[in-house]
């Protein structure tokens, strides 16, 4: 068994873009917890501040529950993740106390500023995981920094429109559903879509991105990452050997 531990900006985030790989992943006796760096709490019309914040966790929770993962946020303000040293030293207290063998997070490139410094953050919050020097709180240094990958960003797309390509694909199409009644958990989030990014139907439009990722891998539904193997990160393929039969290769 190892330790999975999924981290993104916003709840909703790991369900449009690598819930189908936690699904399989939790399905093969991991470990599974999602993160969420904010509550999401300006993520609506309706609500105010904080019961935005408290609605959406509860429904990132439900969602966790569904692939019995466990849920946390780390209690960041919506549009207030920067990755400065308070921030730091939180986020490195997070993956230590979640002792994670591989750890998925953000794209360094995608159209929201917190799921680029959320992807920055826990970056470098790997590196310093496994330094006992860099004091964060009670959780104990790693022994050697996790695997890390990045998921896809939103549409596969940065800011400029450029298209980001990932190094692998996993087959969702047998966990497709389960994604989707992850995704479907996030139900406050249909009229905040539909006024910030003119998205009627975020359900149709998750399927059309899993099915336009397993088009490019031939499959009917696909996840993409891209594995992080800088200096001193592992390089070794954990995450591709996890999923087996699934795994999809360009």
């Amino acid at each position: 068994m190892k330790r999975i531990l999924a981290v993104h900006a916003h709840p909703d985030d790991v369900e449009v873009l690598g819930a189908g790989t936690l699904a399989l992943l939790a399905e093969g006796g991991n470990h599974v917890t999602i993160v969420t760096m904010t509550a999401g709490d300006c993520g609506s019309v309706e609500m105010d501040l904080a019961e935005t914040a408290r609605v959406r966790k509860q429904e990132a929770a439900a969602a966790a529950v569904i692939i019995g993962a466990d849920y946390l946020c780390a209690g960041f303000g919506d549009l207030c993740v920067f990755n400065d040293d308070q921030a730091r030293r939180r986020t490195t207290e997070l993956v230590r106390a979640a002792r994670p063998d591989i750890v998925i997070t953000a794209s360094p490139v995608d159209y929201h500023p917190d799921h680029e410094a959320t992807s920055m953050l826990v970056r470098d919050a790997l590196f310093a995981s496994s330094v006992p020097n860099y004091e964060t709180g009670p959780a104990a240094a790693l022994a050697a920094i996790p695997h890390l990958y990045f998921m896809d960003p939103i549409e596969g797309r940065d800011r400029s429109g450029i298209r980001v390509t990932p190094d692998f694909g996993v087959d969702i199409t047998a966990k497709f559903e389960t994604k989707s009644r992850m995704l479907a958990a996030h139900a406050s989030q249909r009229n905040w879509v539909l006024k910030q990014h003119g998205i009627d139907d975020y359900m149709l439009s998750m399927k059309k991105w899993a099915a336009k990722r397993g088009n490019m891998f031939g499959v009917t539904y696909a996840e993409g990452f891209r594995q992080y193997t800088g200096t001193p990160y592992p390089r070794t393929k954990l995450l591709q050997d996890l999923v087996g039969e699934a795994l999809l290769l360009p």
